[in-house]
């Protein structure tokens, strides 16, 4: 066999390849968003101040939320395959798709253990708090994972970017860094919550796109 006439060939594939993977991350946030944002709007009984986006995955049109997440997490996942394939060498190059591969499969378990329904939502649901149900703990313990693991790959790329002296890219990553890993306010915790996945998944479509203009 042909060797070199086979590298050729797989070569534009993979790069093409790598392409569609930056693309679908990139989309994941905006995804997530939308879909979030058509459903606190149009599901009755749901107000952002009280409840959190994690439980629109309670009801009978939870499914939609839980698919939501998990497309989400896949995106990520896209994108930690992607920066294996470009980012080959130097600080981060190796820890930081583990961390965005965390992120994006926990992410996507997180959707898969709704929280319980509560505070009147969805509608005939108890008022107020209720104890956590196990599947509510494993999507919480999931979600705190998720945010976790980004925030490590935010502060190595941080110093990735210190240390090649990009001062924009590292102002990006230290900023989402200390966005993830700021204490949640009990009383604002919904709102606190929707604003850091905003920044979390504004991250991931910018850095996609930019990995993906670099190629």
């Amino acid at each position: 066999m042909d060797t070199t006439k086979l590298r050729e060939h797989t070569a534009p594939r993979s790069a093409e390849e790598t392409r569609l993977l930056l693309t679908a991350a990139a989309i994941a946030g905006p995804l997530f968003y939308l879909s979030s944002a058509v459903q606190a709007l149009v599901r009755p009984g749901f107000d952002l101040r009280v409840h959190p986006l994690s439980q629109l995955a309670t009801g009978d049109l939870g499914w939609i939320q839980v698919l939501t997440f998990v497309l989400a997490g896949l995106g990520v996942l896209g994108l930690a395959v992607a920066h294996l394939r470009v980012v080959t060498d130097g600080v981060g190059s190796r820890v930081v798709p583990v961390f965005l591969g965390i992120f994006g499969a926990a992410f996507a378990v997180a959707g898969g253990f709704p929280m319980d329904p509560q505070n009147g939502f969805p509608i005939g649901a108890p008022e107020g708090s209720v104890d956590m149900s196990w599947h509510a703990v494993a999507h919480s313990a999931a979600a705190v994972l998720s945010f976790v693991a980004l925030a490590a790959a935010c502060i190595t790329l941080l110093i990735r970017a210190l240390r090649a002296r990009h001062m924009r890219a590292a102002v990006g990553h230290g900023i989402t860094a200390l966005v993830l890993l700021l204490p949640v306010s009990p009383s604002k915790a919904s709102l606190q919550i929707a604003v850091t996945g905003l920044i979390a998944f504004t991250w991931v479509t910018a850095y996609s796109l930019i990995l993906r203009r670099g190629r």
